[in-house]
């Protein structure tokens, strides 16, 4: 290309590009501005944006001071269309924030000014609340609605407001008396650690209230004049949800106490410090439900303005820039019934080990009851417990015998002892003389022979031992029971001891206490009963859905747990529903040798009972590894629509422990 050609392309190229910077009016970075803003706002962080008026790191920490109190929470802010007017520039910026339960929009105006080739933000406080000054913040109050009830049977209410009375030392009143001194007296005269009481009063604040202990106000015994004699000491009195007694059900409901940190790190931003929450049981499960939604207000304030500034103002002098309305919480219903539970609890106040009773109605599958006795020491037993069941799992064994052909009258062989494989298995001390031999399988089954039901291993295979627990509504999900629940395990396969032990309920057989009356229930029910304790799951599911906690709402009610210290098997997850569950007649039978156990077998002592006809099953397992072994006492039973069953960890024989456990509770029961 020659010389001559490449000047004259040059000059067009000169021409154009002139031409196209005559044409640039500014808009492009007065636009490129107006983005860089509004998503510097979105991050509250200003410290890359030129300020006219302003310095950069000025304004970052002014924005920063004036959105504190809604951290972590921040905007979404989008630039609208630029306005240009030759130097200066205007654009809206529209703000969304997410508070709370509800959504704060609101529109401001930026402006730039064109200096040299960049344009630059004016410094308005505006520009982050309409109306803002430049000596405001924002601060932000909120105000939790009152906790909606925990329901029983017949909507009576299991947890409700109850008045408490809170007693600790209240610092401002203290005077001129010692303060750990005081603190020492509170605590010995409420029961609590002195040292860790003294510690926690001398830590805290020279205005502050350290609360010792919440005093039930019905039937306390600690008096005013008590609380009174102490310098600095005061009760003050409130209302918290609680439960009719400290103990009523407390591992199926839970408790309501302020959040922990590790329930505020999991709540995805619900829970704040200082907030109240469920703690365990329905109480945490359901807790977006019971709790509702806060009420909230942002106000905007003057920086220097002090808490006693505005507790001493005749108005307020803050102004409300915006406000969300509470959402009360909804009550959670359930099918626990308040006298039945408080019988369970009372049966099971003496028991030293681990314990559990539950009751259940067959007909419509209500939990009625689920009482884990002091020795669980909180942790919910009767529910989530996972032990050997020993042999009422007989009835399993019978189901699957009566499928392959047998009945009660069938014959089965009860000797003393039986060999598999080098085992040796044997019947229970004192096992009847006159029932060993060729006997009924009504017999064997009064009388629980292992060695009869053991001898029947080569006819009924593993899978079918699962087939029929599965049909009684064991070791299946409990899609209506809208609580964490442990439903048992079966193994569909085993073999050699391991099977034989399975005949009689050990191996790595499991059931917990409401999988043993879920049991028993489907004989009384003549098909499979469907357990249910929460009737409105899902009446806060979409609240539940916000928290963050993998437990809220209508959590899976039959997910595995971690095994009690007495169980050395993870089960697998709970399967589907029986494809061929138990049948009237089926049930009939069951119900026979049930009755049986009663009229001539070794559960003689309910016959007693008033009322309906009891049918029941012991049941007596080995487990850890002192010689001799340890043993569960089972015993499960059905009365009119009631099915029961009774669980003591560290118990011995189920008829001698659980049984009169039982006895009491049926005839108390009516």
């Amino acid at each position: 290309m020659g010389n001559s050609k490449k000047l004259s392309l040059a000059i067009v190229g000169l021409i154009l590009g002139t031409g196209l910077v005559a044409c640039d009016d500014g808009r492009g970075g007065a636009e490129s501005a107006a983005k860089q803003l509004a998503s510097a706002f979105s991050a509250l962080d200003v410290g890359s944006v030129g300020f006219d008026g302003r310095d950069s790191a000025v304004a970052k920490q002014q924005v920063q001071d004036v959105f504190k109190a809604l951290d972590p929470d921040k905007p979404t802010v989008e630039a609208g269309d630029v306005t240009l007017d030759g130097d200066t520039a205007t654009a809206p910026l529209n703000y969304t924030w997410k508070i709370g339960a509800g959504e704060w929009k609101y529109t401001v105006s930026a402006k730039f000014k064109k200096s040299g080739d960049k344009w630059l933000t004016v410094w308005d406080p505006t520009n982050l609340v309409p109306g803002l000054a430049d000596n405001e913040i924002l601060s932000k109050g909120t105000q939790a609605p009152q906790r909606a009830d925990i329901l029983g049977a017949g909507d009576a209410k299991l947890v409700t407001y109850r008045p408490v009375v809170n007693v600790g030392i209240d610092k401002p009143r203290l005077g001129t008396a010692d303060a750990a001194a005081s603190a020492t007296q509170l605590a010995k005269l409420v029961g609590v650690d002195p040292a860790a009481y003294v510690q926690q009063v001398q830590a805290s604040g020279a205005e502050a209230f350290v609360s010792a202990l919440t005093l039930r106000d019905e039937g306390r015994t600690i008096t005013d004049q008590q609380i009174a004699a102490i310098p600095g000491a005061r009760g003050i009195p409130d209302n918290v949800p609680l439960a009719p007694s400290r103990t009523f059900a407390r591992a199926v409901l839970g408790s309501v106490g302020e959040a922990t940190a590790e329930q505020i790190d999991a709540s995805g931003g619900a829970l704040s410090p200082g907030d109240v929450t469920g703690i365990g049981g329905l109480q945490q499960q359901y807790d977006a439900q019971l709790r509702g939604t806060p009420a909230v207000v942002i106000r905007a304030q003057r920086a220097d303005l002090t808490r006693e500034e505005i507790q001493g103002a005749a108005t307020d002098p803050r102004r409300v820039v915006f406000q969300v309305a509470p959402t009360p919480g909804t009550p959670l219903k359930t099918t626990l019934d308040p006298n039945l539970q408080a019988l369970a609890e009372s049966t099971l106040a003496n028991v030293g080990p681990a314990s559990a009773i539950v009751a259940i109605r067959p007909s419509s599958g209500a939990v009625l009851a689920a009482a884990s006795g002091p020795g669980s020491n909180g942790y919910n037993t009767a529910m989530l417990g996972q032990h050997a069941p020993g042999s009422t799992f007989k009835m399993v064994d019978s189901l699957a015998m009566l499928r392959n052909g047998m009945s009660p009258d069938s014959k089965v062989e009860c000797t003393p002892t039986l060999t598999v494989d080098g085992r040796t298995f044997k019947n229970a001390e004192g096992y009847p003389t006159s029932s060993l031999g060729s006997v009924t399988l009504r017999d064997a089954f009064a009388h629980s022979c292992n060695t009869a039901f053991i001898s029947q291993r080569d006819k009924v295979a593993q899978n079918q031992l699962e087939a029929a627990a599965m049909a009684m509504g064991v070791a299946v999900e409990a899609p209506s029971l809208g609580a964490a629940a442990f439903l048992g395990s079966v193994p569909g396969a085993a073999e050699g001891t391991e099977h034989a032990a399975s005949m009689i309920g050990q191996g790595k057989i499991l059931l917990s206490p409401l999988a043993a009356a879920i049991m028993a229930g489907s004989v009384a029910k003549g098909s499979p009963v469907s357990p249910q304790l929460v009737l409105n799951p899902g009446a806060g599911a979409a609240a539940a859905g916000k928290t963050g906690d993998p437990t809220a709402g209508a959590a899976s009610p039959s997910a595995s747990v971690a095994p009690s210290p007495s169980s050395t098997v993870t089960p697998e997850a709970p399967s589907k529903a029986s494809d061929k569950p138990i049948t009237a007649a089926e049930a009939a039978a069951l119900s026979d040798m049930m009755r049986a156990v009663v009229t001539s077998g070794h559960a003689g002592f309910l016959s007693s009972v008033p009322g309906a006809p009891v049918g029941a099953k012991t049941g007596t397992a080995e487990f850890g590894n002192d010689n001799p072994p340890k043993t569960h006492a089972w015993i499960v039973a059905v009365h009119g629509d009631l099915a029961v069953a009774v669980f003591v960890e560290d118990g011995g024989l189920g008829a001698t422990t659980s049984g009169p456990l039982l006895k009491q509770f049926l005839t108390a029961a009516g």
